[in-house]
């Protein structure tokens, strides 16, 4: 089974607009005046998350080779740790360094984004002159009681309490307003908007405090939009088929599930044949196996909601005991931020430079204004520089006798070179190899291989909680659909910052999309490649356009108006978003392959998520942790 059982884990209109506004190229802004003062990276809405100016010279050293950046301007900087990525991975290797180190040591982190945190990002919606908070990405801490040394030090050091989530999270909230797991069916795939109160299959996603659906799936069959013979076959996968492994011996029965395609005992054991019912159930695990269902294998599916088979029943199925491993060991899912681990980042930024927020709680650090001013200043000893894409880390020398590295990186436009002692990678990690001169080649090889499934959050502000209350939605899977799970976000208060109390009040709806190929069972890597080009292309319009189509055949019935309701939308685009794991059936060999690639070089180490093929916050601390563990000074 996977390890991720849950997720761990969205046109610029503030007064500047990405990027390429800022006005310091390799001077340090600490002797700039110019550095607009209201620079906010939180409140800028539109094309988010992988935005303009944050990947083109990423694109042109990786995809064309580009080798010639110009004459780097030297800052004539040097640094006892330079960490490459402002993640949560590289935050946590800094104040890592810090402890092991001395908190007086240099260390500058370079970001190619216009804000820290990776994809733990914070969506900041005004709606009606009310702050409503929202996350771009890395949504959640997730079962904190189960994290290991490294995450729970971290967590410790950031005053960060678990336990004050069972009160800051309104369990009751869904129950009290109404509000149900839904299915909706748009009129482009299905020939009519309708959301039906049930599930198909069982959702990848946890929504503590919403209660059962209300209708099961017998009753609820007739209601769905779809003709007889796809609602019968639905109806047969759900409820279990027909004993459909009776031909194959028990013994061979767990070998047959994890080697074969979800989609191939639909066809097969189940009988499935209809185009609309493959394309229902390929919906359904996307979030928690950053792909559809036609690449799983049966036994994965088993554990990521699509029907058909269940795990209660894989002790009958297979005949032996299959252990403990469901939901019972998991803390409720309640332990969210209202920006979810963006918050984390915010605290760890807080924790390295002291002058950029006040405040020492993980509570006060939700409403804390961050003074951007203060992140890259000379008389820091932690400096954090954004908008800075590196392009070039090299030994000074014989990489085994080289004490020390050049680090070069375009801001602005402009080519900048510092020097580190030592530096921590904590980028993705499928650039390094393009970076990074002289690796051995099994090494390089590892890193090529790493990658990223592309991954879209877009957060909503809209005027209130009255269409979905009418509706009755506190979650929708939505098949056929670009955003494929449509939620109102989780009703979390703290720190003086208030979810909504009733129905008037504005909140903030999350939309989640995982974009796959239009043909089934392509390998997961060239889905990957195909869905990425695809998201880099679009332009903030079109997915502008897709939204308020989707929300307005969703809430058909209600006095719902896109262009009166809807306050701002924050499309967090991330064409790298999760960390690949790989499956059964295709590249199992994934977490392997980043225990090669994640190999110290020379003073040069190896962090972020993807040194664990993983995509949960504790993975990449992990890593952070291990990179600065493999330093010496």
């Amino acid at each position: 089974m996977s390890e991720i059982t849950r997720r761990d884990f969205i046109n610029g209109t503030l007064m500047v607009a990405g990027a390429s506004v800022l006005p310091f190229g390799c001077t340090n802004p600490s002797v700039l005046d110019t550095l607009d003062p209201e620079y906010y990276p939180p409140r800028l809405t539109g094309l988010r998350g992988s935005h303009p100016g944050s990947y083109e010279s990423a694109h042109e050293r990786a995809r064309s080779g580009k080798s010639d950046w110009g004459e780097a301007e030297d800052k004539d900087e040097v640094y006892d740790l330079v960490i490459v990525g402002a993640g949560i991975s590289g935050l946590s290797a800094a104040r890592f360094y810090q402890k092991k180190y001395g908190e007086d040591k240099k260390i500058l982190i370079l970001d190619n984004h216009d804000d820290f945190g990776g994809h733990a990002k914070r969506n900041e919606h005004t709606v009606d002159g009310a702050m409503k908070i929202g996350y771009g990405g890395a949504q959640t801490m997730e079962s904190p009681s189960r994290y290991g040394t490294n995450t729970k030090e971290i967590l410790d050091d950031l005053n960060v309490k678990p336990d004050d989530f069972y009160q800051a999270y309104d369990r009751n909230f869904y129950k009290d307003q109404g509000l149900e797991y839904m299915t909706y069916f748009n009129k482009r795939t299905f020939g009519e908007d309708k959301v039906v109160p049930c599930k198909i299959g069982n959702y990848a996603y946890v929504m503590d405090g919403v209660g059962k659906v209300a209708m099961e799936i017998e009753d609820a069959i007739e209601h769905l939009p779809l003709n007889d013979k796809a609602r019968e076959q639905i109806l047969f996968v759900m409820k279990g088929g027909d004993d459909p492994l009776k031909d194959i011996p028990i013994k061979e029965r767990r070998a047959y599930l994890e080697n074969t395609l979800y989609f191939d005992v639909l066809r097969d054991k189940f009988g499935v044949t209809e185009p609309l019912v493959f394309e229902i159930f390929r919906s359904i695990p996307n979030d928690l196996e950053s792909s559809g269902a036609d690449v799983l294998s049966a036994m994965e599916a088993i554990w990521s909601g699509p029907p058909g088979f269940s795990p209660e029943e894989l002790p009958a199925l297979l005949g032996e005991d299959w252990g403990d491993d469901n939901d019972e060991d998991y803390d409720p899912y309640i332990h969210h931020f209202p920006d979810g681990n963006a918050s984390i980042a915010r605290l760890l930024v807080r924790k390295l430079i002291p002058e950029v927020a006040s405040g020492n709680t993980m509570h006060d650090v939700v409403l804390a204004k961050f003074d951007y001013d203060k992140l890259d200043r000379e008389e820091n000893n932690v400096t954090i520089r954004l908008n800075s894409t590196v392009v070039e880390v090299k030994h000074d020398g014989d990489v085994e006798k080289s004490d020390q590295v050049t680090v070069k990186y375009i801001n602005e436009g402009k080519t900048c070179q510092v020097v580190g002692k030592h530096v921590v990678m904590a980028c993705y990690n499928m650039m390094i190899p393009h970076i990074v001169p002289g690796l051995p080649e099994e090494q390089y090889k590892a890193l090529r291989r790493s990658t990223k499934s592309p991954l879209v959050y877009t957060t909503v502000g809209l005027k209130n909680l009255k269409p979905w209350k009418e509706k009755k939605i506190a979650i929708a899977a939505c098949p056929g659909n670009w955003h494929q799970i449509v939620f109102v976000d989780y009703p979390v208060s703290m720190g003086g910052y208030n979810y909504a109390t009733s129905e008037d009040d504005p909140i903030v709806i999350n939309m989640i999309w995982i974009p796959y190929s239009k043909k089934y069972g392509v390998p997961p890597r060239e889905q990957f490649k195909e869905t990425r080009a695809k998201l880099l292309e679009m332009s903030f319009d079109k997915f502008e356009k897709e939204v308020k189509s989707h929300l307005t055949g969703m809430l058909e019935g209600t006095d719902f108006d896109a262009e009166k309701d809807i306050s701002s939308i924050t499309v967090n685009r991330w064409s790298h978003g999760y960390a690949w794991s790989g499956n059964q059936l295709f590249e199992p060999d994934m977490r392997e392959n980043a225990k090669v690639g994640r190999a110290k070089f020379g003073r040069i180490t190896i962090a972020n998520s993807d040194a664990q093929a993983s995509a949960i916050m504790h993975a990449a601390i992990d890593q952070a942790k291990r990179a600065v563990d493999e330093i010496v000074i």
